[in-house]
């Protein structure tokens, strides 16, 4: 089981991560996903500012991840996430798990997702038209979480 955890400013090349992530011959699923820097309904947004806790990011990452391979049985999992300055649809974060059957996989990146929007110490500032201001953790996130406890 390889655990690849990377915090970047530089964007990455999905289609690497996914050549690293399917070099297990015992697994027979990749599954992957690939978060963008969206639209916002309220505002348009010019660009979002990511910041972390150099250190505690990268070990808050590998706790996720790790407590997503206790969990399933998984080969690879990466899990990529960028920091700076990002514009609209921009690559934001990329999770891939490898793993002998797709049920595992899809839950477990479901798992690190809904993990690392609640448990990851990051933090956003939208620049919009109309302003600055620091995103605040969403309901709906929390929400997702419940169903893993």
């Amino acid at each position: 089981m390889s655990l690849r955890i990377v915090v970047q400013q530089p964007d990455f090349a999905v289609a690497s991560e996914y050549e690293r992530l399917r070099q297990d011959a015992r697994c027979g699923a990749v599954v992957t996903f690939t978060g963008l820097v969206r639209e916002l309904a309220e505002a348009e947004l010019l660009s979002m500012t990511l910041e972390h806790y150099p250190g505690m990011t990268e070990q808050a990452l590998t706790q996720i991840a790790t407590a997503a391979q206790q969990r399933w049985q998984l080969g690879a999992v990466t899990i990529i996430h960028r920091v700076g300055t990002l514009l609209p649809n921009e690559q934001i974060v990329f999770v891939g798990v490898a793993s002998a059957h797709r049920a595992a996989g899809f839950a477990a990146g479901e798992f690190i997702m809904d993990y690392l929007k609640n448990r990851a110490p990051f933090w956003k500032k939208e620049h919009t038209s109309s302003g600055e201001y620091w995103v605040a953790a969403k309901v709906s996130d929390q929400a997702a979480l419940k169903r893993w406890q």
